[in-house]
């Protein structure tokens, strides 16, 4: 999709500021610092839309982007931070749970990874997790431009065997820099959105 037209709509922490309508919904959700924010600026082709930081656990708030008025893409606040407290990591655990799991519009997950590392335990737990309510997923490993090209296909399958997927899994290389795997994050993101 060719995107001239985005806006950052709300920052929600609870389902009555979700925004009304009825556009399809995408989720982002993966570790603090894994490459959400430069996933979401490259597909929308802008520099610095959302946020990126260098400080782990920034996005306390669920972040609805509408992207061409079509879909909204859903920032979902990073996990796996040792810097924030247990209380408040309790508080977003809820808050994201109560979105994946309630939201009538969401329509799929990207899970992104780290290509360079086995998937953690918070990878895992979300993996399953997702599995378990049956939401539509595609999981992105990200900064594959730091692997070797040729370490690709064992980077792959080390994710795919941590996070005990299927062959039939839906899985893409991505690299920010290099914008590796791009179209074909949006050829699912259309799909699933029923925009193909």
């Amino acid at each position: 999709m060719e995107v001239h037209d985005v806006e950052l709509t709300i920052s929600a922490v609870a389902p009555k500021q979700y925004p009304k309508g009825s556009l399809p919904e995408v989720a982002l959700a993966g570790r603090s610092n894994v490459g959400k924010s430069s996933l979401i600026n490259t597909l929308i082709n802008r520099k610095a839309y959302a946020r990126t930081s260098s400080q782990p656990g920034k996005t306390q708030t669920l972040n609805f982007y509408n992207v061409e008025s079509t879909v909204y893409f859903v920032d979902v606040p990073g996990y796996g931070f040792a810097k924030v407290s247990k209380t408040a990591r309790e508080k977003y655990g809820q808050m994201i749970e109560t979105y994946l799991s309630t939201r009538d519009r969401l329509r799929g997950v990207i899970l992104l990874v780290d290509a360079r590392h086995d998937p953690s335990d918070d990878d895992i737990s979300m993996h399953e997790w997702l599995s378990y309510y049956n939401i539509p997923m595609l999981v992105v490993a990200t900064k594959s431009d730091k692997i070797a090209r040729g370490k690709w296909n064992q980077a792959e399958s080390r994710i795919r065997k941590g996070l005990n997927m299927t062959p039939e899994d839906a899985y893409i290389q991505f690299s920010a820099e290099t914008k590796q795997g791009k179209d074909a994050v949006w050829n699912w993101i259309e799909q699933q959105a029923g925009l193909a």
